[in-house]
């Protein structure tokens, strides 16, 4: 029997690692590639493929090589001319060329919010060199937020609070940068209440959107997150209105993390990436259909029937503390035994073959009954706390 459908995916992360599960649960074919051998995705899809994505030649030779249905970018560095490049040639790219090359580059996406499609954000500006950050800063004004164009996971992202920092924050962009475009973005750092990503679905037969998820960074990398996020009615009409201006405009069809800074009722377009968001791993638990399956089936072109949010949910992150290639981790037992009544936990441990400071190994669930996203937060970070990582040598 053949699959339903053959998917290539391009980057092979925990993020990858839940999509594929999701799309083999429909009967597709997946492929997963990344820079790496034994990345998470790999782990369960069909076949692997490692390759640069940065290369365009080897990108084009896989895509060539598999035929594939769906090519399904799942991490920032892509050489997106190539996908372009095969768009044009009749491949379907999720949610399409156009939205990855916008996305892919922090400058690109919010020329188009801000810009064309006038939505509020930050007061920003870009730099291209340690002379031209002096500049944008002092335009800017301090303290601000410097990111390069192009990364993940917060890596090289960092707030200068005086023009002492200045010259450090170039030097920590630059180190953090994924890709070949030397370019930082500087926005003014704006007093929020707290940040959301509202996931976004766009599907055949509309937009579909999911409780918001409040989130905590550390580093520029989320720690904790939870759902729903309270807001006020008309902060939510006013994101999701938003949200779907951009996605609107983007085109193709998937889930979209859309970050946006909230102020009492004031909402500020901040990010959009055209894929499960890693706050979204709160989803897993908090739902019926995860952030991944909503993905899965908006590319596939399948029904979505109303979501059914369970209640207060949780997500905590489990990190690593040290390089290590050899190491195991302990106290799931301990983790998964909940510490009080109406308290609903899980994990997820990624495997990845080696451990860096501040990597992401794992995330604890946690889902609370007595619906306080407070308790199910304590329930997430209690578990995460007790799974430890055991390095050998």
């Amino acid at each position: 029997m053949a699959a339903s459908a053959k998917i290539l995916l391009l980057g092979s992360g925990e993020l990858g690692r839940e999509v594929v599960i999701s799309a083999k649960r429909l009967g597709a074919e997946v492929i997963a590639c990344d820079s790496y051998a034994g990345a998470p995705a790999m782990q369960v899809a069909d076949h692997a493929e490692v390759f640069s994505m940065l290369d365009g030649d080897a990108l084009r030779a896989a895509i060539d090589k598999h035929q594939p249905d769906y090519i399904v970018p799942e991490v920032e560095a892509i050489r997106t001319e190539i996908l372009k490049e095969v768009e044009d040639r009749g491949f379907t790219v999720v949610p399409s060329a156009r939205a990855t090359q916008l996305t892919m580059n922090r400058d690109r996406i919010r020329d188009l919010a801000a810009r064309e499609l006038g939505l509020p954000t930050s007061k920003f500006l870009y730099a291209e060199s340690l002379e031209e950050m002096h500049a944008a800063v002092a335009e800017v004004g301090l303290p601000c937020v410097v990111k390069p164009v192009m990364s993940s996971s917060g890596k090289g992202q960092s707030t200068v609070r005086d023009a002492g920092g200045i010259d450090a924050a170039w030097a920590y962009a630059v180190e953090g940068m994924r890709g070949d475009r030397q370019r930082v973005i500087v926005e003014a750092f704006i007093a929020f209440d707290y940040e959301i990503t509202l996931l976004t679905v766009r599907t055949r037969e509309g937009v579909v959107f999911c409780d918001p998820i409040g989130h905590r960074q550390e580093r520029g990398d989320y720690q904790e997150s939870w759902q729903p996020a309270a807001m006020s009615a008309q902060a939510i009409a006013d994101a999701q209105a938003m949200a779907k201006a951009v996605v609107d405009n983007l085109g193709g069809y998937g889930l979209f993390g859309v970050e946006f800074f909230v102020e009492g009722d004031q909402v500020i377009f901040s990010e959009l990436s055209p894929r499960p968001h890693d706050t979204g791993m709160v989803t897993l638990i908090s739902q019926n259909l995860s952030e991944f399956d909503l993905h899965v089936r908006a590319i596939l072109g399948l029904p979505i029937p109303g979501l059914t949010h369970y209640g207060a949910s949780a997500s905590a992150v489990i990190l690593a503390d040290r390089d290590s290639g050899s190491f195991r981790a302990e106290g799931l037992a301990e983790a998964l035994q909940p510490s009080g009544p109406g308290i609903d936990l899980d994990l997820r441990i990624f495997n990845k073959p080696v451990t860096r400071p501040y990597r992401r190994m794992g995330v604890a669930l946690a889902l609370a009954a007595d619906g306080d996203t407070g308790t199910a937060r304590a329930a997430a970070r209690e578990a995460a706390a007790k799974v430890t990582l055991r390095y050998d040598g």
